[in-house]
């Protein structure tokens, strides 16, 4: 049972020069491990389109990564880095991203100790002009653990989303091992990006290039999308014994009326783009069961999935959240989700996976053993002798199960 299952079972050696830190040349020149019912065999991310299952449905994640670290420098010199997490006033995105003087988000904050009160500048050493002339000021006005609660105010009538854009770096994951550059800002982006307030980019969808959708497309596979918006946490190591200690971070994401149709029309394998596409598309059965019983969908808890009765099959949990969006107009269902799916989860809509390789103790680790089984090692195993790169900018797999639910 996931209560006792310990982190230490998902561990192995990842040697440092196996991890990419920079991207290819070309975004579907990567390699890709296809694991297809226990059999494993290489080939190029180009050829995507020709191991896909005929009938597939691919759900990809359209997010967008903000620039969301900022530098500030005290009077003193000290620096002080903000890494925006997700807005506050206004807690809409959309609406947060089109302030144009002040906005409050939730942040992380480097070197806090050195800042106590007050409000702090944008660090600029090379007296950018157009940095300069916002006059961008940070201060905090609240708490809650080890987040912050940062007001940041502006001049010059531009948007929030325009201030990052000027003003903001892209958050390259930490094991990378280097600072952000100019290749990240498109680099650390997949093609089809469009809703901004993601932190960290989903990373399965890198890969694609015009040139593999329109072969996809060709071989009549259909795309489909939601948003799901990548939090920090998902760089967070598992740092307890047992999962069952581990708190998980939650995820806001919205899927349309018609993404949620087109999910329970489709007859043939679904394949998730990436951890944050399956994540999202499993956790609405559970959203659905919630709406059959009359609670309100709005947040699913991470270890609720294991202990809610499964009342209905997927179609008729579909049908309820339908339901639901109907007796309430809406076209978009919104939550958050912070499901955390391990071995002995019960997939109820993914049938294949395409994602990267996953650090060593990490929850994105551990739905690739809830999804494939103890075969993980294999592919791993694999991956790890024919030098396959590792992680964020590294190269990618295609994990199919069975094509029946």
């Amino acid at each position: 049972m996931w209560e006792q299952i310990s982190i230490n079972a998902y561990d192995y050696r990842l040697p440092p020069t196996q991890i990419a830190s920079h991207p290819l040349e070309e975004r579907d020149a990567s390699r890709l491990l296809v694991y297809d019912l226990g059999q494993i065999y290489d080939r190029c991310f180009r050829d995507l389109p020709d191991v896909l299952p005929a009938g597939a449905l691919l759900v990809r994640n359209n997010t967008r990564v903000v620039p969301a670290r900022l530098l500030f420098a005290k009077d003193s010199g000290a620096i002080i880095e903000i890494f925006c997490l997700e807005p506050l006033e206004p807690a809409d995105y959309n609406l947060s991203f089109a302030q144009t003087g002040s906005v409050v988000w939730k942040a992380m904050v480097g070197n806090k100790k050195r800042w106590k009160s007050g409000h702090i500048h944008l660090y600029n050493p090379v007296n950018d002009k157009e940095c300069a002339h916002l006059s961008l000021l940070a201060s905090c006005v609240g708490q809650d653990g080890d987040t912050f609660y940062i007001r940041f105010c502006w001049q010059g009538g531009l948007s929030f989303s325009e201030v990052l854009a000027i003003c903001g770096r892209i958050p390259i994951p930490p094991y990378l091992g280097r600072e952000a550059e100019p290749e990240d800002r498109e680099r650390y982006q997949t093609i089809y990006a469009l809703r901004k307030g993601s932190v960290a980019a989903p990373t399965a969808g890198l890969h694609f290039s015009d040139y593999v959708i329109s072969c996809i497309k060709d071989k009549k596979i259909e795309f489909t999308e939601l948003t799901l918006h990548v939090g920090a946490g998902t760089f967070t190591p598992v740092k307890t014994h047992l999962l069952s200690q581990h708190q998980m971070h939650s995820e806001p994401f919205s899927v349309s009326r018609a993404f949620v149709e087109t999910l329970y029309n489709q007859k043939g394998p679904v394949v998730a783009v990436g951890t944050t596409s399956a994540r999202c598309i499993e956790s609405l059965y559970y959203f659905g069961i919630m709406c059959s019983m009359g609670q309100e969908p709005d947040f699913l808890p991470q270890w609720e999935a294991y202990r809610m009765p499964p009342l209905l099959d997927r179609k008729a949990a579909l049908e309820a959240l339908l339901l639901y969006m109907q007796k309430n107009g809406l076209e978009v269902f919104e939550a958050r989700t912070q499901i955390m799916i391990v071995p002995s989860f019960k997939f109820r809509f993914t049938n294949g996976l395409i994602t990267n390789f996953h650090q060593p103790k990490s929850t994105l680790l551990l739905l690739i053993a809830a999804f494939i089984g103890e075969d993980w090692r294999k592919c791993y195993a694999h991956a790890l002798e024919q030098n396959y790169r590792f992680l964020s900018y590294g190269d990618s797999s295609l994990l199919l199960q069975s094509r029946e639910k």
